[in-house]
């Protein structure tokens, strides 16, 4: 049953954002973009912290649209989590019980639960800055669902988190979120928060969205350049004439598989081997390319191409060796056709 529907228009100078959500009761949707695209301004205009230019809100069968920030059952987890500093890790989780209407009694009563729940029981005195990021991070999301949210906001929650309180603290976040009963919409740029966490991706890009679906719809076809590289693909938009694709510059690429009319053609940066001379053998795509620069990837290293299609390369350091790469370097680049992924540009 979708909880959430809204129709998000927020403008801001020469920036317009025009978007609809919906979210499902029990669901978490990331939404994903580029610095700048409009995901923190869909976040805030979901809150009531930035005023719609036009739309809609709706939570259930109420309207929100033009509802006080304070009176929508909505919680935020914010990127800096934004605690009080004078008040104790309790104090903190319970100002939203207090805000509603409890007493300060049963207000530290939820609050209680609530740090026992996220394992910060022991933690209930302590100020904001005697807590550990992955700890404060905790008594932000305990805040936020204290007060019964039906919508759940989480803006960048593990941002400030280092690489192993970010493996952990991931790892909490998921099975909370599983456990909320209510919506909840995650804003991130990191594309493993979001696989981890989240059960449907929206993508945003200049104000709009460019793609949705599960993550295995989103990762197998990604639509902008800005996906591929979330997901790790080479992305190239063409015309196909059966198993042939015609892409920028008049360059075609073979596939394996026939497409007609508009077509993006993708393939992994390990696809890609590369030759000092132009390679003999199996039936493949091959052109000259230039080295641009190489950086590490994982145990491999990953080199980007110049040529007549720009393209990445995932290589090993001893075969890097053997090559001798450096930039500049004139090479050639190969892709087996069985090696693509086309699908209609629709």
């Amino acid at each position: 049953m979708t909880l959430l529907d809204a129709h998000l228009v927020v403008e801001r100078g020469t920036f317009r954002l025009d978007i609809a959500l919906t979210v499902a009761a029990g669901e978490t949707v990331a939404l994903l973009g580029p610095n700048g695209a409009g995901k923190t301004t869909a976040l805030r205009a979901l809150a009531g912290l930035t005023p719609l230019s036009g739309g809609h809100l709706r939570l259930g069968d109420r309207e929100l649209t033009r509802t006080p920030p304070e009176q929508r059952p909505i919680g935020v987890v914010f990127q800096d989590y934004l605690l009080f500093p004078h008040l104790s890790a309790r104090d903190n989780v319970a100002f939203g019980p207090r805000r509603h209407g409890a007493d300060r009694r049963a207000a530290h009563a939820v609050a209680d639960r609530w740090l026992e729940r996220v394992g910060l029981a022991e933690h209930a005195r302590r100020k904001p800055r005697q807590l550990s990021g992955g700890q404060a991070q905790r008594v932000a999301l305990a805040r936020a669902l204290a007060v019964d949210p039906e919508l759940l906001l989480l803006d960048e929650p593990l941002a400030a988190l280092d690489a192993r309180t970010r493996l952990d603290t991931r790892a909490e976040l998921h099975r909370h979120l599983g456990a909320h009963p209510g919506a909840a919409l995650l804003v991130t740029h990191d594309p493993l928060d979001a696989l981890v966490l989240a059960d449907r991706l929206v993508i945003v890009e200049g104000g709009r969205v460019v793609q949705e679906g599960d993550a295995a719809t989103i990762t197998a076809r990604p639509r902008t350049d800005y996906v591929a590289q979330l997901v790790g693909l080479n992305l190239f938009r063409g015309r196909g004439t059966g198993t042939h694709v015609e892409v920028a510059g008049g360059f075609a690429l073979t596939t394996a598989e026939a497409v007609h009319g508009n077509a993006f053609v993708a393939f992994p940066p390990s696809a890609v081997a590369l030759f000092t001379r132009q390679p003999d053998g199996s039936p493949r795509n091959t052109w000259p390319a230039v080295l641009r620069d190489i950086q590490r990837h994982g145990d491999n290293l990953r080199v980007r191409l110049d040529g007549p299609i720009t393209v990445a390369a995932d290589i090993t350091p001893a075969a890097a060796a053997h090559l001798d790469l450096v930039p500049g370097r004139q090479l050639w680049a190969a892709v087996k056709a069985t090696e693509t992924r086309v699908y209609p540009d629709l």
